[in-house]
């Protein structure tokens, strides 16, 4: 029997992927978790063979969990199931140290397929996912490539440490507009917090000019 931990906010779509993981007579669900704080509690204690989780949560992006999780429970291995399908969110991924990513809108025999094949240990990408990246392969890409220049700014600035009030200054715009901008280039990306970005510019060192 594999054992499988479910992570997301929402009751209603728990219920349905554990029902759907429990139709498997070698599949069981040993603990639901609603937020990361639950997950890492639940992990540690139930050291399941899979995670099944989704990146969107109550306390911040399933991201930084995903490498947490990697570093404690080294053991198991982790499915993201989200709504994001964007490919900077699978890369970031994928990077991170999950085995398979899983988007909502895939038929449901899809999660059953994807916990199967990381259980044999190969890298598993429900099929939208696997025919975009053959239709687009340039999307595989580094996603700073794909920011606006005003985007690269903006992401510079909050990556250095800059407060969005202080990015609008020094920009000579809106700080709503910095927002605005903000939410773009952290979806492209896949970027959960301020944290994510300067790590992101420090490991492909652009922070010199910026500090």
């Amino acid at each position: 029997m594999h054992s499988i931990v479910l992570v997301d906010d929402h009751a209603i779509v728990r219920e349905g992927f554990k029902r759907l993981i429990e139709m498997e007579p070698d599949l069981e669900v040993v603990a639901e978790c609603r937020n990361a704080d639950d997950a890492v509690e639940a992990i540690s204690q139930r050291r399941p063979d899979l995670v099944a989780l989704d990146l969107s949560l109550p306390d911040g992006s399933g991201l930084p969990l995903i490498e947490h999780l990697r570093s404690v429970a080294t053991g198991t291995r982790i499915v993201v199931l989200s709504m994001h399908d964007g490919e900077p969110y699978v890369s970031e991924a994928l990077r991170r140290g999950a085995s398979g990513y899983v988007t909502k809108g895939a038929a449901p025999e899809e999660l059953v397929a994807g916990l199967r094949a990381v259980m044999r240990g190969e890298q598993f990408l429900s099929s939208d996912l696997r025919q975009r990246r053959a239709e687009r392969p340039n999307d595989t890409l580094d996603p700073i490539d794909r920011l606006t220049a005003r985007e690269r700014e903006v992401f510079l600035l909050l990556a250095a440490g800059r407060a969005p009030k202080q990015v609008a200054a020094e920009l000579g715009i809106g700080q709503k507009t910095v927002y605005i901008h903000r939410a773009s280039l952290m979806g492209k990306l896949g970027a959960g917090s301020e944290l994510d970005l300067y790590r992101i510019a420090s490991e492909r060192g652009l922070l010199r000019s910026h500090t």
